[in-house]
């Protein structure tokens, strides 16, 4: 076992417990961690599994998958691939678009309890920090990737392991030369309409010619950054618990205003995480205490970002996707025609012959459905699938006459509300538009 290999088998030692894959693009260094995790015992006996995710961005995208089959073949490692949708680009831009979408392969695909390792080494980190630099990131931005960090998906208990990130890329350039390994190479990866690109071919060079220990100092610069960027996390989740309300996802302004500058920031970023909607660009920020916490306390003040509005409403502030998707307090409901709600449409299919005394609300909190002879927490039933806080809110609760929960949305439907449907043929759904 080589010493590259020995660390790793040190590092995968120390990791929670679970199945082990690795995110294996085919390049170089997806390849290199891929075949020194092969060398490892405990890596097989973890159940090692290469995944591709095929973005299908490349006339060469085909041939990537078949490479990476056959090296995973070879390895004697299960191999798995798929091709996301992805979404959200005018709101998000291209790389973020993608990078969400891979993260959903891997909350779809990973085993709980899973672990899934990255190839992002010392180089990656070094052009990830000053790119951040750049785009006026704080201290969260500026601490750079973690090498362990938990994968959000519901309840389910899973992890992103970067394991390289204090080595070289040029450790593992002579790891794949000495070992004869081959790789594919994206021609994206030298495009100069990239930032990435741009900074790793003329910005790095530069600054490693006159300070050849950069990488480092940038490294250790992230670890100390890292450090207090946690401290900050401690405060900002302490200020998310005493103003957030889980029933809405609001957030209430009375304990923002005395929050430092520091720790509101971090705490509506976390919040806005949360609830699956961008952060606001730099220009923005500086704007969140003066134009909407501190707003005078008649105004109805809101901010629009690309893919984001933030409103205050009764001195609570609430988020949406910013696109018009207003939820209503309360819609007495019939079924005989489809219900425009918060950008969505409820409907039965067929609609019902018959009218029925149906009322759709927003959620209040305390709600409970009846399943399978169990009364069952609408909110445990909501954090269980990791469904977004902002779809939380939007989310039409169905009840009948009497006052007894029937459906949560089109997905959780009570034993009684069922049966009533199936006797009469039809399904409630819910569509977009």
């Amino acid at each position: 076992m080589s010493a590259f290999e020995h660390t790793l088998a040190l590092r995968l030692a120390a990791l929670p417990a679970g199945n082990l894959w690795v995110g294996f693009s085919g390049g170089l260094d997806s390849t290199v961690l891929l075949h020194a995790l092969a060398r490892i015992p405990a890596a097989r006996a973890r159940g090692l599994t290469a995944l591709h995710v095929d973005h299908d961005s490349s006339a060469l995208s085909a041939q990537w998958v078949a490479h990476c089959r056959e090296a995973a073949a070879r390895l004697g490692v299960a191999f798995a691939t798929r091709r996301p949708v992805i979404e959200g680009i005018d709101a998000l831009g291209l790389e973020a678009a993608w990078r969400r979408a891979r993260h959903a392969v891997f909350s779809e695909l990973l085993p709980s309890p899973g672990v899934l390792a990255l190839a992002h080494h010392r180089d990656d980190q070094a052009e990830t920090l000053l790119l951040r630099l750049l785009h006026g990131a704080g201290s969260e931005g500026l601490a750079g990737m973690r090498v362990l960090r938990p994968l959000r998906s519901g309840e389910s208990v899973r992890w992103l392991w970067r394991p390289l990130l204090d080595i070289p890329r040029a450790v593992l350039e002579a790891y794949a030369r000495d070992r004869g390994l081959s790789f594919v190479d994206d021609p994206a990866n030298a495009d100069p309409r990239h930032a990435r690109t741009r900074l790793r071919a003329a910005v790095l060079p530069a600054l490693r010619s006159a300070f050849p220990d950069v990488d480092a100092r940038i490294a250790d610069a992230a670890a100390r950054l890292r450090a207090e960027s946690d401290a900050l996390d401690d405060a900002a989740r302490a200020l998310l618990d005493e103003a957030l309300d889980t029933h809405d996802a609001s957030l209430a302004c009375a304990p923002l205003r005395a929050a430092p500058a520091a720790t509101l920031r971090r705490g509506v970023g976390r919040w806005l995480d949360d609830l699956g909607l961008p952060r606001p660009p730099p220009g923005v920020w500086s704007t969140v205490r003066d134009e909407l916490i501190d707003a005078r306390p008649d105004a109805a003040p809101e901010l629009r970002w690309r893919g984001a509005r933030v409103r205050r409403h009764r001195d609570r502030l609430h988020a949406d996707p910013g696109n018009g998707q207003r939820v209503p307090e309360a819609v007495a409901w019939q079924g005989t025609a489809p219900l425009a709600w918060a950008g969505q449409t409820l409907a039965f299919d067929p609609p019902l012959r018959e009218p029925h005394a149906f009322v759709v609300r927003p959620r209040a909190g305390g709600e409970t459905i009846l399943q399978r002879g169990h009364h069952r927490s609408v909110k445990k039933l909501l954090h269980a699938c990791g469904l977004p806080g902002c779809e939380r809110a939007r989310l039409p609760l169905v009840f009948d006459d009497a006052g007894a929960l029937c459906a949560v949305g089109a997905g959780w439907l009570s034993d009684d509300f069922a049966h009533w449907a199936q006797a009469r043929g039809v399904r409630l759904c819910l569509s977009p538009g």
